[in-house]
């Protein structure tokens, strides 16, 4: 099962790395070198986004109950024989991966109501963003900040629950601090980080 992690998290890292090719050769010009962060954040989280949702739909959502014999989605699926990660670990295996093979950018899966706690907002742009995403939703958030003396252009994206098994299992986890999110909700954001 592992090997099939890798073999999903390697075509994920592969698509990204060809946005990343496909933007840095198309925005080539005497007038504008480069692509402005705003488009290359929103064309990296439209891979990020449909890779999140198809894995949620075509994967987790379709091994409910008459596939759990089979291959179980699980938060500690390692311990597991035929276990699968859960969306938000398979999210954060890519963002991994990806931070091995370039330093263009970074990107995270974070919630102001963070089951796993290493997912909460550290910074004040990404306290701001997540707030920002919840209360308005449909709309993305985008800032400046500086850190450790790097200057960043930082994009939130809304997270949203896309399948009933999403819901579900953050209503009816232990460590959930929230336990009435509905599809469609806004459950959590994608901080991506460019350095500027």
């Amino acid at each position: 099962m592992r090997a099939n992690t890798r073999k999903i998290a390697t075509a994920t890292k592969i698509a990204l790395m060809g946005v990343v090719a496909g933007m840095m050769v198309s925005g080539c010009s005497k007038q504008e070198p480069g692509i402005a962060p705003q488009k290359y954040t929103d064309s990296l989280f439209a891979v990020m986004k449909a890779d999140r949702t198809n894995y949620t739909k075509l994967i987790i959502k379709r091994l409910g109950p008459a596939g759990a014999n089979v291959i179980k989605p699980a938060e500690h699926w390692k311990d597991l024989e035929n276990g699968a990660p859960l969306p938000a670990q398979m999210f954060r295996a890519g963002a991994e991966s990806v931070q091995e093979l370039t330093d263009q950018f970074t990107y995270s899966l974070q919630s102001q109501w963070p089951i796993n706690k290493q997912n909460a907002p550290r910074t004040e742009m990404e306290k701001a963003g997540l707030k920002y995403i919840s209360e308005h939703p449909g709309e993305n958030f985008y800032g400046n900040e500086e850190l450790g003396g790097v200057k960043y252009f930082t994009a939130v994206y809304p997270d949203v629950a896309v399948a009933t098994p999403c819901v579900t299992c953050h209503n009816e986890h232990k460590d959930s601090p929230r336990k009435d999110f509905k599809i469609g909700d806004v459950m959590g954001g994608v901080v991506i980080r460019v350095p500027m």
